[in-house]
């Protein structure tokens, strides 16, 4: 089986989308830190069933087969949204496995290269799985721990099977860890500089308005789509694509763990977190059906370690001091759930002011993952 021919074969067929999509379960059988993904979140992103992405941009899907068999798998994506916001013709790669095999995962990116070039485009970055909205990049550090809720986890061989095909470091992304015992210090350290930028700015906090939830979601999901731009290959999301993931968001959210600040009735910056669901959607092994979803969200105060989503501030009103005094705002709630730990994820290595602030905080950087070009 093992010297037999590599092939590599577009994804054309109902069977093949499902080996596709299962080949993971087999790749990483007696993996303790896996964690499956949400099997139907799964089929929307890679484009086998409707998406909002997908409505302009386009993507192939590969699978490689050794013996007969599945043995790795990548898709091919065309972000016209990306190339039209930064003036380029570049080509993505996500949704990579593989085997422990330099000749599987230089066949994958070959079909994948040869798919982009055939469309029109000129290098390729990845992994996006689809996009830098969703998950990414490719773990290279802080293999110890298993993966946060919607990070990404590889085994320890894939940085050198990607760069044994040539492709090169493009950006870093970092993952933070804090812990409830630094909570003390930490407030006593920044709660009075907090309080100062809340009289000075005549800011207000408050949760996601349970009477509006999912309007209210979807203008956190919005300034986010405001603040970040310039922000090093950021696309910003569609109309459609804010409310398809708002929706998704809404019945994982816990309001008191989701603030926004307001000026004068606008909201100019929110911080979003979400409780761990992966030792739960581990345990339901990524079917939310029928009867997952409820395991998923039962009891979420239960649940005690968070991930901190997103920290978004508008850019007329960035470095004001108005993430530190989100960040703040949440201590109480997190005192009050029994919150152990939180991990800041993800955090762009070019992203020096945010960087600061965690490490002033005393968060400690735990994890590491890297997206890879080829040009």
């Amino acid at each position: 089986m093992a010297g037999s021919k590599v092939e590599v074969r577009p994804v054309t067929t109902a069977w093949e989308r499902r080996q596709f999509l299962l080949l993971p379960w087999k790749l990483y059988q007696g993996d303790a830190r896996w964690v499956p993904p949400l099997r139907g979140q799964q089929a929307e992103l890679v484009g086998y069933r409707p998406h909002p992405f997908w409505r302009r941009n386009r993507v192939q899907t590969f699978l490689a087969y050794r013996g007969g068999k599945p043995c790795g798998r990548i898709a091919a994506i065309v972000n016209y949204d990306h190339n039209e916001c930064h003036k380029e013709n570049r080509g993505f790669w996500g949704f990579f496995e593989s085997v422990n095999d330099r000749e599987v995962a230089a066949r994958l990116f070959d079909a994948a290269r040869s798919w982009l070039e055939h469309n029109g485009m000129q290098g390729m970055r990845g992994p996006m799985n689809p996009s830098l909205n969703y998950t990414l990049g490719i773990l290279i550090e802080g293999f110890d721990r298993p993966p946060s809720f919607m990070m990404t986890y590889n085994p320890p061989y894939y940085p050198e099977l990607i760069e044994s095909y040539g492709l090169r470091k493009c950006q870093d992304l970092y993952a933070y860890e804090g812990w409830i015992h630094q909570l003390p210090e930490v407030t006593a350290r920044f709660g009075p500089t907090a309080n100062q930028i809340i009289e000075r700015l005549g800011l207000k906090l408050r949760p996601l308005d349970r009477k509006n939830f999912l309007r209210d979601v979807e203008g956190f999901i919005d300034l986010y789509n405001k603040s970040l731009m310039g922000t090093w290959g950021f696309v910003p999301m569609s109309k459609e694509e804010v409310r398809h993931v708002a929706k998704g968001l809404q019945y994982l959210l816990v309001p008191e763990l989701a603030l926004g600040a307001e000026i004068e009735g606008r909201l100019v910056g929110a911080v979003l977190c979400l409780p761990d669901y992966n030792p739960r959607i581990k345990a339901i092994d990524g079917r939310l059906y029928p009867f997952g979803f409820l395991r998923l969200l039962w009891r979420k105060d239960k649940i005690k370690r968070v991930r901190v989503l997103a920290a978004n501030v508008l850019p007329e009103y960035q470095r004001m001091g108005i993430g530190l005094v989100l960040l703040h705002g949440l201590v109480p709630k997190a005192l009050e759930w029994g919150i152990k730990e939180a991990e800041f994820s993800w955090v762009l290595e070019s992203n020096w002011l945010s960087r600061g602030s965690l490490e002033k905080g005393g968060a400690v950087r735990t994890k590491t993952y890297r997206i890879y070009d080829l040009e």
